[in-house]
Formats: structure tokens, sequence, C-alpha cells
């Protein structure tokens, strides 16, 4: 929760808001939060489970008209980021046959070798689904793959993703492999019940969301390394931040809120939690406070980066 409400601070600055309305952003956040949980926290077990947060449903909530049209239009790109709108960027053909569009340093061959162990551990990745899922897999053949750059939090890490063909060309399906590391709590915590750091993602994601990918597996790798496999495109989407003034930034910071309160309600002790979280706003405005408190550190610590990068001391390249 510290973590989205710093977020949510963050953004707000960066957005042009005052320190007041990013403490109320964050605020917002954090009673979504508290609200929710202790809401859960008095339905039984099933209701929890099935409890989710409907795309269609989030239009009610928002009461500007300009708004309801952007997140209108961000719902109907979320539909559209399936594996078929995929081929038309991700794929060319060459010599009669599909393949995926080398762009250098993003996108490139994954290499006869890595290539080949894909094809091998293809079969380990699948016995860690369902059973009705093997079969919609098996339904798909391996066609080509290549080595993708990761996002800033994944930096470090290997990236694969793998074009499978099913009916015909046109009917096709983009796996992402994705590196999985340790848990940095691991060597502070006791063990836990996953050997695998694959296996402790997809579990975690499982349990978290309300509804996961549906080829969420993991398996071991060249080298040893664990991975876990994923969609490239299952429809997923996420809010554009920048720009949003301080009421739908308001808005989107409490969806949030009850979003990670039902996870948290699903994966762990919500009715510890809410009884820690209490009746009252404490909890919130301790929180929000500490939001601020970050994001002015955050403004610092940059600052301090673009005078390094301005001295000399660290090489930056622009665009990257």
């Amino acid at each position: 929760m510290k973590r989205l409400a710093a977020s949510v601070a963050v953004a707000a600055r960066e957005n042009g808001h005052s320190d007041t309305k990013a403490h109320r952003a964050a605020l917002e956040a954090t009673a979504a939060y508290r609200t929710a949980l202790r809401e859960l926290a008095r339905k039984g077990e099933l209701a929890v489970w099935y409890e989710r947060i409907d795309a269609d449903s989030l239009l009610p909530l928002v009461r500007s008209a300009r708004h309801r049209r952007r997140v209108e239009s961000s719902l109907t790109r979320a539909r559209r980021r399936t594996s078929l709108h995929a081929v038309g960027k991700l794929t060319e053909i060459v010599d009669g046959r599909r393949r995926i569009v080398h762009d250098p340093p993003l996108l490139e061959p994954a290499g006869a070798a890595d290539t080949a162990s894909l094809r091998k551990i293809f079969s380990d990745y699948r016995s860690t689904l369902s059973e009705e899922r093997r079969l919609l897999l098996d339904r798909y053949r391996f066609v080509d793959a290549a080595r993708k750059v990761v996002g800033v939090g994944s930096v470090g890490t290997r990236c694969f993703i793998v074009l499978l063909a099913g009916r015909d060309q046109d009917d096709p399906l983009f796996l992402q492999i994705k590196e999985a590391r340790k848990s940095v709590l691991e060597e502070h915590l006791p063990s836990g019940p996953y050997v695998h750091p694959g296996h402790r993602v997809v579990a975690g994601q499982r349990l978290l969301q309300a509804a996961s990918d549906i080829f969420l597996g993991w398996m071991t790798g060249p080298q040893g390394r664990a991975f876990y496999w994923r969609q490239l495109r299952d429809m997923k989407g996420s809010a554009d931040v920048v720009g949003m003034g301080p009421a739908a930034l308001t808005a989107y910071a409490r969806l949030c809120g009850t979003a990670l309160a039902r996870a948290h309600a699903r994966s762990g002790d919500r009715v510890a939690i809410a009884a820690y979280l209490g009746g009252t706003d404490t909890f919130e405005r301790a929180v929000a406070d500490f939001a601020l408190s970050y994001a002015t550190q955050t403004t610092a610590d940059h600052a301090a980066l673009g005078a390094a990068v301005a001295a000399g001391v660290i090489t930056a390249s622009p665009g990257i």
C-alpha cells in the first residue's frame, strides 16, 4: 500500500499538482484500500474469491464526460491487444512463412541455440498448465522465437517471445517468456513453499489476480535459469496517468486501492488486516504523509541524477 500511495504522489507531482492535491490523492487511495478491505472482511470465502472489478463498471465511476471518453478509448485499445492484432506489427512473411520482425535492439532473432532450447523446454512448460489448457495449447505449433528487451523493472533479465500458429497462419498465439529471479526477501525469511522462482511468480499472479492469464506457466530454461510463460497480448491495458488532472488521478487512485484490497483479501488474512487498519483514518493519514515525503525524496534523487549527467559523472543516452 505504501508503494501504491508513493506512486500516486509522485505522479501527482509530475503532473504539476500541488502538494495538497498530491497528498489528497494518496490519502484517497489508502482510504479506499482500508474501506474495501474492511468490507471484504465481513464477507464469506467464496464471495471474496469471486469479487472482481469489471472493466465496464469503471465508466459510472468517471463523472466527467471528457474523462469517460478517455476511459472508453483505453478499454477499446486494451480489447484490441490480442495475438491477432499483434501479427501485423510483430511479424512479416519471409519465403512464404510468417516470422517475427527483427527490430534491433528491441527485438532480435533468438539464435539457433536458444530457439532449439525453447522448443525443447516447451513440453516442460506445458506440464505446468491445467489439463484443459494443455489441450488448447496442443492445437498450436511452434513457428518462431525472438529475444525481446525488457522494461526498466526487469533490466538484466532475459526475455523471449514465441510465435505459435493454430488453425493457420492467421490464427496466431504469442507467448512471452520472462526470466524469474529469487525474491529479495528469501535471504531474510524462512523457506517458502516454492523452490522454483517461476513457480512462485505464477502462483502469486494466479492468487492475486481476479482473472489471470490462462497460459501462465513456468519451467527451467538454458543454463538452469528459471522462466515463466504468459501471453504477450491478452487484452491487457493500463491507465495513462501522465497529464491526468487532480480529479481523474484521485478517482484512479481510489480504484487502485480497491483492487489492491481485493488481492490482499484473497491472499492474506483479511480479518487480521482489517483489524490492523482500524475504523478511523489514522492509517491512511500516516501512509499519505509517507507518500508525500517519498515523492520529495524522489524529486531530489532525480535532480541529483540530472546534475551527475550534466557534470559528465554519468553517461546517459537520450531515448533509451
